[in-house]
């Protein structure tokens, strides 16, 4: 029986989701920054772990300069 990645315990077929290759409890598949709950392939992905796509993946990984602006607007620097 497959574990899920954040809780570590027996994620059983009628409640699994599949994303970044693994089995995850679907209230388990949230974004590491914010927490919010995110749908299979409807996230993005870095070092194997699940980020919403905006604001949290692109404001900690895009391009500096619109990383520089959305940290900003989302309150993550002054």
């Amino acid at each position: 029986m497959p574990k899920c990645p954040r809780c570590q315990k027996e994620v059983y077929f009628a409640e699994k989701v599949t994303s970044l290759g693994k089995d995850w409890h679907r209230p388990c598949l949230k974004c590491e920054k914010c927490n919010k709950t995110l749908t299979s392939g409807g996230h993005a992905e870095h070092d194997g772990k699940p980020y919403c796509n905006q604001p949290c993946y692109a404001a900690l990984f895009g391009p500096k300069e619109a990383t520089r602006v959305k940290r900003q607007a989302i309150g993550w620097e002054n």
